[in-house]
């Protein structure tokens, strides 16, 4: 199978493209260094003729940062998806796209699951969830995976205030199942592999870790990482971005352990990766779309 990664200048893309290097697939890595500037008008140009499945690697999972600029994130969360998609229809090819559990609202008393409506209150939610009715609607051969919190989120909201010596303000109001890139890679081979044996299971998936925890404990957790001072303080209280995030963040993964058989792995055994993930650049060769 042919497959295309899109993918900006973040981890996930480096480490999903190292994984399925070591499988069987035939790779065309497409970097989107800017996606809040790429020419869609030259996507065409971009994804090969022979293509089978494009992966869709940029995965937006901050909604503080996509307040700050709403046309870049509708362009990255919506507008680059359904250019994808629209390619793909045309061209008879598959699609797997990246959401997030902030399509929700945070209100349900257990954790979601795939076929809850999405009822999203910020941004990074509106457009995701946006993504997700009109892909379903566009194409049949779909694939849609929402992850939970972004692990790396939080380690660089801990290790920013460390520079600053500031407290750091975590409100244990907030529960949810933090996510590694090397995890969230693990878990997108194995969809992709059992796409490439010929599987017919289109449709919308979710993982996250297999630890629910709060966000104020999340903190004191990731205080104790190396290099992290020794004299930060974290605190059991709400901060002023907590009015983008669902109190109730959790998911449930059955389905895609039953369809694909992953099983989730706790976000504490995958922190030394995380933080090597962290430090990543990208010094392979790979081609660019044009922005």
């Amino acid at each position: 199978m042919n497959v295309v990664v899109v993918h900006d200048y973040g981890p996930l893309g480096q480490i999903l493209l190292e994984r399925l290097k070591k499988t069987s697939l035939q790779l065309s890595p497409l970097l989107v260094s800017e996606p809040s500037k790429a020419d869609l008008s030259a996507l065409a140009q971009w994804v090969p003729d022979d293509t089978d499945l494009i992966v869709n690697a940029l995965w937006l999972a901050d909604p503080e940062e996509a307040e700050i600029d709403p046309e870049a994130t509708r362009q990255a969360a919506f507008s680059i998806p359904m250019a994808l998609a629209e390619h793909a229809r045309k061209h008879n090819q598959a699609v797997v796209q990246l959401s997030t559990s902030y399509v929700f609202d945070g209100r349900k008393q257990s954790a979601y699951i795939t076929s809850n409506p999405g009822q999203p209150f910020t941004q990074l939610g509106n457009w995701q969830w946006e993504c997700e009715q009109a892909l379903r609607t566009l194409m049949p051969r779909h694939i849609i995976l929402r992850t939970g919190w972004s692990l790396a989120r939080f380690i660089r909201k801990i290790q920013d205030s460390a520079s600053a010596h500031e407290t750091i303000e975590l409100s244990s109001r907030y529960r949810g199942q933090p996510v590694s890139y090397s995890d969230l890679a693990r878990v997108m081979v194995a969809i992709i592999q059992q796409l490439d044996c010929g599987a017919e299971v289109w449709g919308t998936y979710q993982y996250a870790g297999a630890e629910t925890i709060s966000q104020y404990d999340l903190g004191l957790a990731l205080v104790d990482l190396p290099g992290t001072p020794g004299d930060v303080r974290v605190v059991d209280k709400v901060p002023g971005w907590s009015s983008l995030e669902l109190e109730n963040a959790t998911l449930g993964c059955i389905k895609i352990r039953n369809t694909f058989g992953v099983k989730q792995l706790s976000w504490r055994s995958c922190l030394e990766d995380e933080l090597e993930a962290l430090t990543l650049t990208h010094d392979s060769p790979v081609r660019e779309a044009v922005n």
